[in-house]
């Protein structure tokens, strides 16, 4: 091997890729950003579990197991190149532990071997899904095809120069016969036994070593090179993506700091331009794959809406590298205010997102996407009062009647009719506040299901009270559409209300107030145990204090609703209370637990028109429930129990009855013997 030409080949390529490198990092850090180097023992079993074990691609049995192959292929064969790399300089080059006939220099000379032969198959796996198969959800560029041919190429050379190195020592040992296969070379040995029958001279086999060898040496070199200006350069930035994810609650949106400071201050209130986005999220952009699973999965983009993850994603990114001169060049100040939405976010697919996370927890990189929605909508709300008209009338109700339908407050108690309910103004020793939020508390429908509760909590004797007219919204649909200012409004005028009565313990009906008082209110000093009802009826049902006696003879299919499910993982105590009713027979939907569909109202999509598509997304949710041959649909979130009784609606199916669990355990409990609370 030639040292000057080595010399001159990791110069040059890795001089490139430093500069490549450091024209990425100042562009990434442009913006400012979130510290995410705390919780080190946090963040490194993260990435062992999500990076290195890769568990988010198991459900994707062949392209996972194609993809985990690749991965350890490359770590393994990372040492292999280091390795040719020092022979460029000496041809007798071994790290200091692998040498030739030492113990571990054999495994991982037989784990090399193993590992190429794999990464070849798995090459070929994701060559058929980009040819043959052309799955739908990839971008299916020559890019892609160009970088699994550079990975076939290294690995076929890299073989091709073992195989001809076997057969010129068998040579130089004047060895008639095939060269011996060695256990600890197979795929080398391979090729060692289909060259020698060729008797091909020792000038011969030293062009084909060379091949191989100068062929993997450069080639790894080049692809280095092309990861920082491809959709590959997830390679390099995908374990620091996952180490640095956000480790917050899921269910916890940053709020906007010093909001009347940054107003005098005149600071963009949420995100309007790419340079606002910060570091991480940039991170986030080079790291796509663009595989298209988030998009594989948005209720939004399965009902022909203009939403799709990746191409949001993708588009920003884009808007990134093409003004990636002006970013690196000039101050901050300098940069031309170019607004994303309208010029590079289209209005329709900011709005269409419903928060649902399915996005999220289909990546298999972390990506973040509800965030970024949010920030965006925070901007168009707060600072242009561009929002979907409907928006208007949910705010207005919020902002001067404390809900989004601009209903009377003391139209709140309605729901407690017949029912001794006590308040807390008159129970201020209860256990528990009752959150009955404003779905409950106003919807007729969802009234029944605040009926259930309170009824169950009293038969369980449960102590609880309830606000009345003193609840207001909780604010999530505000924070979701992108009003902060608003929904910190309600949010610090609710911890003020709850510090009154001295709450400590909070049982929560909707889910959205849940995840809100859980997740979101301790940034506003509102600090509670908080428990959603389905899990505490599981509990009372596991302490014999609620006993499910009567026989519901029926088939029920349960809906997971995104922000108790994907935002705090409660998939299975819905599940106990519905399993411990005698005769009521639990089905399971398709697309069930994380992968549950979203029925269309989160997002603050509840309170507005859906943008256009094929079909509204609670519709296809309800095919979805109904195809399971259930005759009754079980929810745990009044807007879901809204948005699916719509759905059956508009099916024109009177046959399927949609009913939150706490009214299905109620038939089964049978109503308290007094409806007094007892204390």
């Amino acid at each position: 091997m030639n040292p000057w030409i080595m010399s001159l080949v990791l110069l040059l390529g890795f001089g490139i890729f430093a500069w490549s490198a450091s024209r990425r990092w100042r562009l990434m850090t442009v913006g400012g950003g979130p510290n995410r180097f705390d919780q080190v023992g946090k963040r490194i079993a993260g990435t062992l579990r999500y990076a290195f074990a890769q568990e988010k691609m198991r459900r994707y049995p062949l392209a996972g197991a194609a993809h985990m192959l690749i991965f350890s292929g490359f770590c393994v064969l990372l040492l292999r190149s280091i390795i040719l790399w020092g022979r460029g300089f000496d041809s007798q080059f071994h790290l200091w532990f692998l040498g030739v006939g030492q113990p571990l220099g054999n495994l991982y000379s037989l784990l090399k071997d193993v590992f190429a032969v794999l990464v070849i198959l798995g090459t070929c796996v994701f060559v058929y899904y980009r040819v043959i198969k052309r799955l739908g959800r990839m971008t299916l560029s020559t890019e892609a095809l160009v970088i699994l041919g550079i990975i076939l190429t290294m690995m076929v050379s890299d073989i091709l120069y073992d195989g001809a190195d076997i057969v010129m020592h068998a040579q130089a040992a004047d060895v008639q016969s095939a060269p011996h296969f060695s256990i600890w070379e197979p795929a080398g040995s391979v090729v060692a036994s289909l060259l020698a029958p060729m008797n091909l001279g020792e000038g011969a086999l030293n062009c084909l070593r060379h091949a191989g060898f100068w062929t993997h040496a450069v080639l790894v070199l080049v692809f280095l090179n092309i990861l920082p200006y491809s959709k590959h350069f997830h390679i390099i930035t995908a374990i620091p993506n996952v180490y640095l994810r956000n480790l917050d609650p899921p269910g916890r949106l940053a709020p906007i700091e010093d909001l009347e400071g940054k107003v005098e201050r005149e600071e963009t209130l949420g995100v309007a331009r790419i340079d606002q986005l910060g570091w991480k999220a940039a991170l986030d952009l080079y790291t796509c794959t663009e595989c298209g699973r988030c998009t594989d999965f948005c209720p939004a983009a399965n009902t022909g809406k203009v939403l799709s993850p990746k191409q949001f994603t993708v588009d920003l990114r884009n808007n990134l590298y093409d003004r990636q001169e002006e970013f690196i060049k000039k101050d901050k100040s300098e940069h031309e205010p170019i607004d994303l939405v309208g010029p590079v976010i289209n209005p329709d697919v900011l709005w269409a997102c419903t928060t649902c996370r399915a996005c999220e927890q289909e990546c298999p990189v972390m990506i973040s996407y509800v965030d970024k929605f949010v920030d965006l909508r925070r901007y168009l709300v707060q600072e242009k009062g561009e929002f979907p008209q409907d928006l208007a009338t949910a705010f207005r109700g919020l902002e001067n009647s404390g809900n989004p339908w601009g209903l009377p407050a003391q139209q709140r108690t309605e729901w407690m009719e017949g029912l001794e309910v006590p308040r807390f103004e008159d129970k201020p020793d209860a256990e528990w506040l009752l959150w009955v939020g404003c779905g409950p508390a106003f919807d007729e429908k969802a009234r029944k299901t605040a009926r259930a509760v309170a009824q169950l909590l009293t038969h369980a004797g449960v102590s609880f009270a309830v606000l009345g007219g003193e609840e207001t919204c909780s604010g999530d649909p505000a924070r979701r559409a992108g009003n902060e200012f608003l929904f910190q409004i309600l949010a610090q005028s609710n911890v003020e209300v709850l510090a009154a009565y001295n709450v400590k313990k909070i049982i929560a009906i909707c889910p959205h107030c849940f995840n809100t008082f859980k997740n979101e209110y301790p940034d506003f000093d509102g600090h509670y145990e908080v428990v959603h009802h389905t899990d505490l009826l599981a509990k009372l049902i596991r302490e014999g204090r609620l006993k499910p006696t009567q026989a519901i003879d029926s088939n029920v299919v349960y809906h997971d609703s995104c922000y108790l499910g994907r935002y705090n993982e409660i998939y299975d105590a819905p599940r106990e209370v519905l399993r411990s009713i005698p005769g009521l027979n639990v089905l399971e939907a398709k697309d069930t637990r994380d992968r549950g569909m979203c029925c269309g109202a989160g997002g603050a999509q509840f309170f507005k028109e859906e943008e256009d598509g094929d079909e509204r997304v609670n519709i296809a949710r309800t095919r979805q429930l109904t195809e399971t041959g259930a005759d009754k649909i079980a929810s745990a979130c009044p807007f879901c129990m809204r948005m699916l009784t719509d759905g059956l609606a508009a099916e024109d199916n009177e046959k399927v009855a949609q009913q939150d669990i706490a009214e299905l355990l109620l038939e089964s409990v049978g109503p308290a013997k007094t409806t007094e609370n007892k204390a």
